[in-house]
């Protein structure tokens, strides 16, 4: 869907948006992690929600304090990375339970 928005803003001559900013930050961000599958911060097991059926969890900040969850699959000799999501600021804090004071 991003994909979609960002083109259709190119079109229109719309060259450095929020939407295409957070493109290319996640574009940078996929990136490194290609290079070390370890880049983003470690979520401690017990705080993974139990919602997300996964073993390991890792956030990458991505601008405008959107974030960038993904986990890891794989052996030594093939590691496999999936985004499980991107989100905003509200949506990650729903996601692991922060409440705003």
């Amino acid at each position: 869907m991003l994909n979609s928005i960002v083109a259709e803003e190119k079109s229109k001559s719309l060259e450095n948006s929020e939407s295409q900013q957070l493109f290319k930050s996640i574009k940078q961000k996929i990136e490194l992690i290609r290079a070390n599958p370890q880049y983003g911060d470690a979520v401690p097991k017990k705080l993974i929600p139990k919602k997300i059926p996964v073993d390991n969890l890792w956030v990458v900040d991505l601008i405008r304090f959107w974030r960038m969850l993904y986990t890891l699959k794989g052996s030594q000799i093939e590691i496999l990375c999936f985004i499980l999501e991107i989100c905003d600021h509200d949506r990650y804090n729903n996601i692991f339970g922060y409440r705003k004071k």
